[in-house]
């Protein structure tokens, strides 16, 4: 036997499909036969913020096309390097924002926990692409101080899991922090915000279904999709499993542009997302985040846009447009009018 062959068997299948992920610019390229032209400097912007991306992720795109919208979100590009006026390592006020390691506390009633650094995606977009998560994971050593921060709030009745992924911890840990919440009396709802339901959709196993169906906090998973196209059956059958399983399922979009920023995109988004299940929840504005500038739509074509939703979508499939400042009791809504 060739050694660690057995221990590899016993990885559950999502962790196996994690550790075969993309992580060099030029095998992506060759993947979906594109030119090597662009290679340096994708070089480049992958040494400031790494490439990820599941080969399950990578079969949905569109060979040979470079403006095909998934892979847009996830090939560095040498814009990445570029410095660009109103765009910095901390977007959104993390930072202030944290209370104890790990623990967000911006909004009232609500606390965000970073449970882990580690995605199964490096969206090229993600806002916390420059976040210290080695001084602000709540690791097994601040588990207690979280959960003690936690306990004396009763105002907080809902606790989100965040990072990173937090779907990318084994499902016995993520069962120990829910059963540890569930202790507090006044938690009653744990959402998780999670792009691997989408990416990697081996992740919906029997185990997470388990600790999700067996905790009595109402549980919310709220995952992330930018166009359609990344809704194939394999994810249609996950969704379908967590619905089943009593979760409830919202879905927060980024309007990035060359991705989704146009109304026909975003209405298949809509749409294909209610077939799965899911109703749409937020569309964001980007997070100025540095390494992004090149993915902004200004607000002025945000809002005709998402008046074009309005226009042609009942109002349940249409997402509300947002943008979080640091500093605001919640997120901003923007208007339609200009």
């Amino acid at each position: 036997m060739i050694p660690g062959t057995y221990a590899l068997r016993q990885m559950p299948t999502w962790q196996r499909e994690l550790s075969r992920a993309i992580t060099d610019p030029a095998e992506l390229l060759a993947a979906l036969g594109l030119g090597m032209e662009n290679l340096p400097a994708a070089q480049a912007a992958a040494r400031l913020f790494g490439l990820r991306v599941p080969r399950g992720f990578v079969a949905r795109m569109r060979p040979r096309d470079p403006q095909d919208p998934l892979l847009r979100q996830v090939l560095p590009l040498g814009e990445e390097c570029l410095a660009a006026e109103g765009f910095n390592q901390d977007p959104v006020g993390d930072r202030a924002a944290m209370v104890t390691p790990g623990v967000l506390h911006k909004y009232q009633g609500r606390v965000l926990l970073t449970v882990t650094g580690a995605c199964a995606v490096h969206c090229r977009y993600c806002f916390r692409r420059h976040f210290p998560y080695q001084d602000a994971n709540p690791s097994a050593n601040h588990w207690r101080e979280t959960l003690d921060y936690i306990a004396a709030d009763d105002s907080i009745d809902e606790v989100i899991l965040s990072g990173g992924d937090p779907l990318v911890l084994s499902d016995p840990r993520l069962a120990a922090l829910a059963e540890s919440l569930a202790e507090i009396p006044h938690v009653k709802r744990l959402r998780l915000h999670t792009r691997l339901p989408i990416v990697l959709p081996e992740r919906v196993n029997e185990a997470l279904l388990a600790w999700l169906g067996a905790t009595r906090l109402a549980p919310i998973v709220v995952v992330h999709a930018n166009h359609a196209n990344e809704i194939d059956e394999s994810v249609r059958a996950g969704l379908a499993r967590l619905r089943k399983g009593g979760v409830t399922l919202l879905n927060q979009s980024v309007l990035l542009r060359g991705v989704n920023d146009d109304v026909d995109a975003l209405c298949a988004l809509s749409k294909t997302l209610f077939d799965a299940g899911v109703l749409p929840y937020y569309l964001h504005l980007l997070d100025r985040v540095q390494g992004a500038a090149h993915f902004e739509v200004d607000e002025g074509a945000a809002r005709r846009l998402h008046a074009g939703l309005n226009a042609r979508l009942p109002g349940y499939l249409v997402p509300r447009l947002v943008r979080e400042v640091p500093g605001m009791p919640g997120k901003v809504p923007l208007s339609i009018k200009e």
